[in-house]
């Protein structure tokens, strides 16, 4: 889909809603996109974090993606 008919599409989901909640989140995502130029500051915890996981990883300690889906669908018992 072009730029055009995105924008086509949206303004008739708009003018079509009456829902007040989408409008104002579809405000603020439009607002952001614009103005989100914040740099996102880590706590000390979450570097903390971020170094274990990456000494994990290159110690080998972790598992694939298809070991991970097995073992969730395992723990929900499905």
């Amino acid at each position: 889909m072009t730029a055009i008919e995105l924008k086509k599409r949206l303004i008739k989901e708009i003018n079509q809603t009456q829902n007040n909640e989408l409008l104002e989140e579809m405000l603020r995502l439009i607002t952001n996109e614009e103005t989100d130029d914040n740099i996102y500051e880590l706590s000390d915890a979450q570097i903390i974090a971020i170094e274990e996981a990456q000494l994990q990883f290159k110690n080998g300690q972790f598992i694939s993606d298809e070991k991970a889906d097995n073992e969730i669908v395992e723990w929900l018992g499905k």
